[in-house]
């Protein structure tokens, strides 16, 4: 057993280091895309800065949609977890690559920050009342609505990171068994499919991750 283990054990370091490696270069592309996109803004834009401007137009709408006037500071974290996530959903889909996000630790990792962020900024807008949601609208009520609360809030992280995490797995263990069984022009539609859920869990993460944030500054507290 103990050959087993050391090799059991190597693999997962050696894994670890090929997710890690592969997180970084997914900042690294776009920290050297906004670089790109930013470099020399024309009032007449050229195709490039036209459609960084469409994308980030989207963001902003969505933001403001889903928020209100008061999520635009919170544009830059939704910007970033949004653009992270769908190229990293991305990258799993080119061969000999792996996407960071069916790692379990960077979903995590993910949903830890918007867990956080959630109460800081309930705290920063409520002050104490804040606390009060999770006691239930009457006081007598606070032995069962406490528990049920609590464990409300601390099931969002577990779900935000699981569902990507199982989803872009998923992704990545059929494309695997796709490519290795049919011819090289046959799994185009499952190609098209997988980008088209890579968007939707991108999506999704943001919603949520807004939802969670708009709810903490709901004026019910």
């Amino acid at each position: 057993m103990e050959p087993f283990l050391f090799f059991e054990n190597h693999w997962l370091k050696e894994h670890h280091l090929v997710v890690v490696s592969y997180t970084w270069f997914v900042m690294a592309f776009l920290a050297f895309f906004s670089f790109l996109a930013t470099r020399r803004l024309n009032i007449y834009p050229g195709k490039f800065q036209n459609f960084m401007e469409v994308v980030i137009g989207g963001l902003d709408s969505l933001l403001t949609d889903t928020m209100g006037p008061e999520g635009k500071r919170f544009f830059p974290l939704i910007a970033t977890l949004g653009l992270y996530i769908l190229t990293s959903n991305l990258l799993g889909l080119i061969p000999g690559f792996e996407s960071p996000t069916a790692n379990l630790n960077t979903t995590v990792s993910m949903a830890i920050v918007v867990f956080v962020m959630t109460h800081v900024v309930g705290i920063k807008v409520h002050g104490f009342k804040y606390v009060k949601q999770f006691m239930g609208p009457v006081w007598w009520l606070t032995p069962l609505m406490l528990p049920i609360e609590l464990i409300s809030h601390l099931s969002r992280p577990l779900s935000l990171s699981v569902r990507l995490f199982g989803n872009i797995m998923g992704e990545d263990i059929v494309l695997a068994v796709v490519l290795l069984l049919v011819p090289l022009l046959v799994p185009l539609p499952v190609f098209a499919l997988m980008i088209f859920t890579s968007c939707i869990q991108t999506l999704v993460f943001m919603l949520l991750a807004m939802m969670y944030i708009a709810g903490a500054m709901e004026e019910a507290h």
